[in-house]
């Protein structure tokens, strides 16, 4: 039977990111996060602040993966409407988490205390949880498996590291990359007849012209370690039979 493959998503939110203006860096850091927990990151979407389109795209993605992440609209201004529309996703009220407005008290006792403002970010679709957050005080949420994260990276990083080791997941995928001088058109046979032959492993292929000529790096992913170096022998060797040289860890 083959292992089971646990798998989560993100919405990120946010006019900023559609604009252009901010550039999303929780993706990569979310998957790399995810992969450690043994969970693969098999969606994306990014959503402006419309509460509909927060809500569509947050039942669809947490129906089919068995975790939920978003980022993004969280804050103490009107167009944070991420808990909000969460709440409206989930059919229940927003109320404020006496927890949270304790940690937001005490975070701001020095700052000119809890305002009308700050107080917003207590504020939690009803029968949440709370993510620690020990960077700007405001606690990232849980109801469930969707996961309500901060969208400013190093405080989203937080708290996933406040989420480690919390979530159920399978082995963490391995992966190696090979490079070779080569089109990736020549040599689609040897990728996918390998690919095939070996249960539980991907190949991805990522073409690249560079120096006036064509190239290819190879990457293996698997849980079992031995089966991608296993993998990446047999590429090596096609990839020498046909003329080519490969080189280890990419070009």
């Amino acid at each position: 039977m083959a292992p089971r493959i646990w798998t989560a998503a993100l919405v990120v939110i946010g006019d900023e990111i559609l604009s252009g203006r901010t550039q999303d860096k929780n993706i990569a850091q979310l998957a790399t996060w995810l992969n450690a927990q043994g969970i693969r990151l098999a969606e994306v979407r990014v959503v402006a602040d419309q509460q509909a389109a927060i809500v569509e795209a947050v039942n669809t993605l947490r129906a089919r993966n068995d975790y939920c992440f978003t980022t993004g609209g969280i804050g103490p201004t009107h167009d944070d409407i991420t808990v909000d529309a969460i709440a409206a996703a989930l059919g229940v009220p927003v109320v404020v988490h006496e927890g949270a407005r304790a940690a937001l008290a005490d975070y701001y006792a020095s700052k000119g205390g809890l305002t009308e403002a700050r107080l917003r970010m207590a504020r939690v679709p009803e029968g949440a949880e709370l993510i620690v957050n020990r960077m700007s005080g405001a606690p990232g949420i849980r109801w469930g498996n969707i996961f309500i994260l901060a969208g400013v990276p190093h405080i989203a990083a937080g708290m996933l590291d406040a989420l480690t080791g919390t979530l159920e997941g399978g082995l963490p995928v391995v992966s190696r990359t090979i490079g070779c001088w080569v089109a990736e058109s020549e040599i689609t046979d040897l990728l996918g007849d390998t690919e095939r032959a070996h249960d539980g492993v991907s190949i991805g292929s990522y073409p690249f012209f560079r120096e006036g000529r064509v190239g290819a790096n190879f990457v293996v992913r698997a849980t079992d370690a031995a089966l991608v170096d296993h993998v990446l022998a047999i590429l090596a060797e096609g990839l020498e039979a046909r003329g080519f040289e490969a080189v280890d860890g990419g070009i």
